[in-house]
């Protein structure tokens, strides 16, 4: 049996990103989550190195955590916006 060369995984590449994408841009989150999950994939198919495999999951989810957070943080923003417009007439009708 011949054997299949696999390619190099990009587990660092993918938990550093996870971990920007947490701290402090969400876009990347988004790019960790998309490559960690091809990565598992192809890891899964076998045509990818596993050895990264647990690496490569830890970024994957703090990618999805950081857009999860992101999209908590705009819908609290936009409630808090749209009370705060709300209730703004009435504390000038009463000055």
């Amino acid at each position: 049996m011949a054997d299949i060369a696999l390619r190099a995984h990009r587990a660092t590449l993918v938990l550093i990103l996870g971990i920007v994408g947490l701290l402090c841009c969400m876009p990347v989150g988004i790019v960790a989550w998309v490559l960690g999950h091809q990565d598992l994939k192809d890891m899964d198919a076998g045509a990818m190195d596993p050895a990264g495999r647990g690496m490569t999951q830890a970024g994957k989810i703090l990618g999805m955590i950081s857009v999860i957070l992101f999209v908590v943080g705009a819908i609290v923003w936009f409630a808090l916006l749209a009370l705060g417009i709300a209730t703004a007439p009435s504390a000038f009708r009463n000055a």
